[in-house]
C-alpha cells in the first residue's frame, strides 16, 4: 500500500555534513521524494511536533535539539517519501532511536550518538506510523509543497495574508 513518510535530517545531521550520505541510504528504499524543504525551525513548531512528548524531563533540550541551538545549525531539512511500505522501509534504514541500541548500518547506528546530558543526537526523524505521518507532513509543509495528493484538501481564499516577497 502506498503510504507517505515524513523525514527530517536534524541540525546534528547537517552540520556533520551527513546529508549525502542519508539521502543515498534512503535510496536504497526505492521511493519517491514528493516534497523536499530547508526549514527554520520556530519553537511553536518544534513543541508542536514533539507534543506527545510534553511530560518527558527531556522536552526542553529535544525543542533545543531540533531548533538547532545545541548545534549552531538553526535548520532542518524536512522531505516526504512517498511509496509502498514507506515508513516500515524508512525506519528500518534509520534504526532504532537510541543511537546505541540501533543497527551499526543503520543511519542512527553508523552517525549518531548520545550526549553526555543524555540527548540522543540521531540525525534523523522518520514518522512512525500513517496517522502520525499524516499529522507531521500537515505540520511541516502547505499542500502546494507536495507535488502529488497525499490527503484531501480545499480551495481557501485568505485575505491579509503577510508575508515576505521579493524586493
Amino acid at each position: 500500500m502506498d503510504q507517505a513518510v515524513l523525514i527530517l535530517i536534524k541540525p546534528d545531521g547537517l552540520k556533520k555534513s551527513l546529508t549525502g550520505n542519508i539521502l543515498t541510504r534512503l535510496s536504497e528504499t526505492k521511493l519517491e521524494i514528493v516534497a523536499a524543504k530547508m526549514v527554520r525551525v520556530s519553537k511553536s513548531l518544534a513543541e508542536e511536533h514533539y507534543k506527545q512528548l510534553k511530560d518527558k524531563p527531556f522536552f526542553g533540550d529535544i525543542i533545543k535539539y531540533i531548533q538547532g541551538e545545541l548545534h549552531d545549525r538553526r535548520k532542518v531539512m524536512a522531505l516526504v517519501y512517498w511509496g509502498e511500505d514507506a515508513i516500515k522501509k524508512c525506519r528500518e534504514l534509520a534504526g532504532a532511536t537510541n543511537p546505541e541500541e540501533a543497527e551499526a548500518t543503520s543511519i542512527r547506528g553508523s552517525y549518531g550518538r548520545i550526549t553526555t546530558t543524555g540527548v540522543y543526537e540521531n540525525v534523523i526523524h522518520v514518522s512512525s506510523d500513517p496517522s502520525e505521518a499524516e499529522r507531521e507532513i500537515k505540520l511541516w509543509f502547505q499542500p502546494d509543497d507536495i507535488i502529488v495528493d497525499l490527503y484531501p484538501m480545499k480551495a481557501s481564499v485568505i485575505k491579509e495574508l503577510k508575508c515576505k516577497v521579493w524586493a
